[in-house]
């Protein structure tokens, strides 16, 4: 098999995955494998966006920065999407900055060559408004869950959602950058960490965290978890990962 064709057929980003083969196969020629390095920008707040990505194994965090430098996450990217909305909502700048949180690779294309493709309308218009929305509920639910839930329910969600992201239970995270991600203070993630790693549903050393007990971890979280999976689940036919088709 020729490595052309091993590309074509191996889809393991599952946005493109979903498109029917005739769509796929007018990007494949414009998409290019790239490797996605930890802290590496792939956009800055109010700077165009030139380059849109389709990650594999990358976990790709959206950020929102306020005026006195301090972060919080407002979104999270890996194989079930993309990064680069605004490219096919008619803008190519937006008021968030996306960076890798772990590497892994990409699927790239240019920002024209996609918007051109989704105004053609059809299956790859279809497909990536399905994943705006379903986008758009995953804010919406994570807004009401930083004011409604406790630390400890969205550290064990955002946990939950990460390994889905890698299809991994274990990831490279340190406590820092956690409470960077999450907007609160380290202090506060140390103190909700604990509790879990205490309740023998986590471990945690050097900036590496397995989890020990997802049946348990998945109680600890909040309902938003589940929601989030299930819109994913009706909007594009698929969830973030296999692991919680109990939930269907």
């Amino acid at each position: 098999m020729s490595l052309s064709k091993n590309l074509f057929q191996q889809r393991p980003n599952k946005l493109l995955a979903a498109l029917p083969d005739s769509d796929y196969e007018r990007l494949f020629p414009h998409l290019k494998i790239v490797p996605l390095q930890v802290q590496q920008i792939l956009y800055e707040a109010a700077e165009p966006i030139t380059q849109v990505y389709f990650p594999d194994r990358a976990v790709v965090s959206i950020i929102t920065t306020m005026e006195d430098g301090s972060t919080a996450e407002v979104g999270i990217v890996s194989n079930e999407g993309m990064v680069g909305i605004p490219v096919i909502l008619g803008d190519n700048t937006t008021t968030t900055t996306s960076f890798v949180q772990i590497s892994g690779a990409a699927m790239q294309i240019n920002a024209d060559v996609l918007r051109a493709e989704f105004n053609r309308g059809g299956a790859i218009q279809n497909v990536l408004l399905r994943y705006v929305q379903a986008v758009y509920s995953e804010l919406a639910q994570g807004a009401a869950c930083n004011r409604l839930h406790t630390l400890e329910e969205r550290l064990a969600r955002w946990l939950l959602t990460v390994s889905d992201r890698l299809e991994s239970e274990d990831f490279p995270l340190t406590h820092e950058f956690i409470s960077q991600m999450l907007g609160v203070r380290r202090s506060g993630v140390t103190v909700a960490a604990s509790t879990l790693s205490r309740a023998g549903m986590i471990a945690y050393q050097r900036g590496h965290i397995s989890i020990l007990n997802r049946e348990d971890l998945e109680a600890t979280s909040c309902e938003c978890y589940r929601v989030i999976q299930k819109e994913f689940a009706r909007l594009l036919g698929f969830i973030p990962s296999n692991r919680a088709r109990k939930f269907f």
